[in-house]
């Protein structure tokens, strides 16, 4: 359990290096989707440990909010183009 919870971290980390060596709005838009994965990944990973399934259903919502907030950043860089 605790390598998996360390690939994640590093996972994480990989996003964050690439939302800051990004070079356009889009590779930004995909190092914030790879961070929030990371963070669906972490609280499925709780839940599991835990065995409480509150955990899935806050990984459920941050899911849907994460999947909302791509579509819409998407159809910003649309009409800003």
């Amino acid at each position: 359990m605790i390598w998996l919870a360390s690939l994640i971290l590093l996972t994480a980390l990989a996003g964050l290096w690439r939302m800051s060596h990004a070079t356009s709005i889009a590779d930004r838009l995909l190092g914030l989707q790879m961070i929030s994965n990371t963070g669906i990944a972490f609280l499925l990973l709780l839940a599991q440990w835990q065995d409480q399934a509150v955990w899935r259903d806050v990984a459920l919502v941050l899911a849907l909010l994460a999947a909302v907030i791509t579509v819409a950043l998407v159809q910003m860089l649309r009409r800003r183009a």
